[in-house]
């Protein structure tokens, strides 16, 4: 197997599960016929991380805790700018609405 199809299948499980730790990943993924070597999963899971997809943080000096990271999208000015006129000229629209 490829690294890709590997790193797109583990990828998916940390996805569908939100949360979980490396020793319940590593269950999961044996559980779906994937034994990897401790290097080559920790390379994944670096790899990941690097990409944005995923934090791993420490829970215990031996259990790692993995999470989907929540990307926030920035709105473009230029669309946000858009957005209030289109408002704006909707309200307008309306001419016998006026407040008293």
């Amino acid at each position: 197997m490829t690294e890709l199809p590997l790193r797109n299948t583990v990828f998916e499980k940390i996805k569908t599960a939100g949360s979980l730790t490396d020793e319940e990943l590593v269950r999961s993924l044996s559980k779906s016929g994937m034994v990897l070597a401790e290097d080559k999963f920790n390379k994944i899971l670096l790899d990941l991380e690097i990409m944005g997809l995923i934090k791993v943080s420490w829970l215990t000096k031996d259990t790692r805790r993995i999470e989907v990271s929540v990307i926030e999208e920035e709105e473009d000015q230029y669309e946000q700018q858009n957005k209030e006129m289109m408002e704006k000229d909707y309200e307008a629209s309306f001419p016998g609405l006026e407040e008293s």
